[in-house]
């Protein structure tokens, strides 16, 4: 399925959480904290402001975002979950994937 975000949604691969401990104990699924770190898939095309011009949004698809621990909807797409949340709930731009690096390079 062919996935399009609207507005200024923007959609999110949460990060693989560690499976193991700094001290090596292996941590599991049950005990795991989710990341609050992925990569974008899908950005919306943005907001309209007052006056109908469109203001597009700051990230990009495969960046590597920061975001809040209860932001966002879990949604299963294609049998992968994802998370889907507004810009405003973005912390920061950590980098960019190696496949958004080198497509811009």
């Amino acid at each position: 399925m062919k996935f399009r975000s609207l507005h200024d949604r923007v959609v999110i691969r949460r990060a693989e959480g560690d499976v193991k401990s700094k001290g090596g104990i292996i941590i599991p699924d049950t005990a795991k904290e989710k990341p609050q770190q992925g990569e974008v898939v899908a950005v919306g095309p943005g907001l309209r402001d007052k006056s109908g011009n469109l203001n597009p949004l700051d990230v990009e698809v495969g960046d590597l975002i920061l975001f809040g621990k209860w932001s966002g909807t879990e949604v299963t797409i294609d049998g992968e979950t994802l998370l889907i949340m507004k810009e405003t709930d973005i912390m920061g731009i950590v980098g960019k994937t190696e496949a958004a690096a080198d497509k811009a390079a």
